[in-house]
């Protein structure tokens, strides 16, 4: 299964979108915790970690090439991997069934990565961590689609949000409605807030300029899905 062509450009941008961590959800029971979730997801995103590049040790080609039997929404897979292996990885995910893939702006061969993800036919993503100015981004917006910024130190569950995310946010808005007023081709790049979402950040998250925000426990750990989705919809941005 896979989402239709145009997918991207089809989602909506008069509301915040829900993009569900797949690391939170149940893994011994995959296939019924995304058929549970699915009528609520925008995005369902993939965390890929190599243990060097990201302390964490995450998901694998052959586990998103199971998600990808399991559903027709767009998978992101998010690529927390060293230089060494990062084209590689790209080509795996690729073939595993990935729909946009996210490399860092801390990878040395970023440029590469984003063309071989293009070569793919792919959406391109990048991520920032926290400790790599918004600015760092700036020289890639024309081969983008989305763009992550992190609100946690990387690889880490269950921390909160880091206090220089909103200003964070706020900035990489600016710099992407000034590039998009300068680009002919109608394109749209989406702004991602990624790390430390919960019940009392996302509303701010919303605010500084987040368009899509991936949800964990939020989203999986909800005791009412139905309800919180409703709410992450009503949450406005300033203008």
């Amino acid at each position: 299964m896979k989402p239709a062509p145009g997918w991207l450009q089809a989602l909506p941008a008069d509301r915040l979108l829900a993009e569900f961590s797949l690391w939170s959800a149940d893994l011994g029971r995959l296939a019924e915790d995304i058929a549970r979730v699915e009528r609520h997801v925008d995005i369902f995103h993939v965390d890929v970690a190599d243990g060097h590049f990201s302390p964490a040790l995450l998901y694998f080609p052959d586990l998103t090439a199971a998600v990808r039997k399991a559903t027709a929404k767009p998978i992101h897979v998010h690529l927390m991997t060293t230089d060494d292996i990062l084209l590689d990885q790209i080509d795996q995910f690729a073939e595993a069934g990935a729909d946009l893939i996210s490399i860092h702006a801390e990878n040395a061969n970023a440029d590469a990565a984003l063309a071989r993800i293009r070569e793919h036919g792919l959406a391109t993503g990048m991520v920032l961590q926290l400790h790599t100015p918004v600015a760092a981004a700036e020289p890639f917006l024309d081969r983008l689609d989305m763009l992550t910024l992190l609100g946690t130190l990387i690889g880490i569950k269950g921390v909160g949000l880091d206090d220089s995310a909103l200003a964070r946010l706020r900035e990489a808005r600016k710099l992407i409605a000034e590039y998009l007023n300068d680009d002919l081709a109608g394109r749209r790049i989406i702004l991602a807030s990624d790390g430390g979402n919960r019940e009392h950040t996302v509303p701010n998250l919303r605010l500084a300029g987040a368009e899509t925000i991936v949800m964990g426990s939020l989203a999986f750990g909800a005791p009412d899905l139905a309800a919180r989705i409703a709410w992450v919809h009503g949450l406005e941005r300033e203008p």
